[in-house]
């Protein structure tokens, strides 16, 4: 079965190289230069000229030049691991066995912007891996394969990303198998479930009002690959990378008060207790007693 390929972030290569060194068919590449568009990019070049893929840099995927290089390698399928944009129906529709794609979580809930940030910011205890044959929408096709994946309390962005790809690996090789067997599942999504918008910078803000598991959630969130949450002092944002919840501080302490303080951490009042900042980029810590 001869596989095209779109991506462009850290997935999308993981995801490529396991089907190289699977053995599977790739006829192609397309993906893009970076753009800082995605903070996971990854080249896929280096892999390509490693392993003699033909590939093409696009910016419009949907661009009758960028159409016809895909054509011109004859797929009986496109995997889409990895990108930002719509796919029109001139690209949907140009191989028998369809588009293949990715979105990690448990889809038709969940579809739309961050879903890992998302995830983790909101609290949540189980995420999913799910690949699903596109259509003109957004994460609304038919469900190829789904594995739910847990999150657990020492889950970050980092952890909860490796965790499904991981995952997502053994999906797709499995799947690659039942597509060319034309054995593969097709199961209908039931329900409109949610979209998740996309966040902004404020959505990334530290407000010491908020409950410390509140914070404690959006930074690990953000953890890189992310941006990093931050936080505001004397008019700066300041990257906050790493928490922990804290049981210091009384409830006539106001948010925002340093209660604790050493070389390299701080803690801090909240909403409804208090929060230790383990890793952060300020330079100066405020004294025990100030505010931040």
């Amino acid at each position: 079965m001869k596989i095209f390929f779109i991506g462009t972030v850290k997935f999308s290569f993981d995801a490529l190289n396991a089907l190289i060194r699977s053995g599977s068919e790739v006829v192609g590449v397309a993906t893009r230069e970076d753009t800082a568009m995605n903070s996971d990019y990854k080249d896929l070049r280096p892999l390509c000229d490693q392993f003699n893929l033909p590939y093409k840099i696009v910016n419009d995927i949907n661009h009758p030049n960028n159409i016809s290089f895909i054509k011109q390698t004859n797929p009986d399928v496109i995997y889409c691991f990895g990108w930002s944009n719509l796919l029109k129906t001139e690209l949907l529709t140009l191989a028998p066995k369809g588009v293949v794609g990715f979105h990690p979580a448990h889809i038709p809930h969940n579809k739309g912007r961050h879903p890992i940030i998302w995830a983790l910011c909101l609290g949540l205890k189980t995420t999913a891996s799910s690949f699903f044959f596109m259509d003109e929408g957004a994460d609304t096709g038919d469900i190829l394969s789904q594995e739910i994946v847990p999150i657990t309390e020492d889950d970050d962005a980092a952890s909860l990303y490796d965790k499904l790809t991981n995952i997502a690996i053994e999906q797709i090789l499995d799947f690659t198998i039942s597509l060319a067997k034309g054995t593969n599942n097709r199961i209908r999504q039931l329900g409109t479930g949610n979209t998740w918008r996309k966040r902004g910078r404020r959505d990334g803000e530290i407000d010491f009002r908020m409950p410390s598991k509140n914070i404690f959630n959006l930074v690990r969130a953000l953890a890189k690959p992310y941006i990093g949450a931050h936080l505001v002092y004397n008019n700066q944002e300041v990257k906050v990378w790493k928490t922990e919840m804290s049981n210091l501080g009384q409830a006539n302490d106001e948010p925002g008060k340093v209660l604790d303080r050493n070389d390299h951490s701080f803690t801090v009042k909240t909403g409804d207790g208090a929060i230790t900042i383990l890793e952060h980029e300020l330079e100066n810590i405020p004294r025990i007693g100030n505010y931040i």
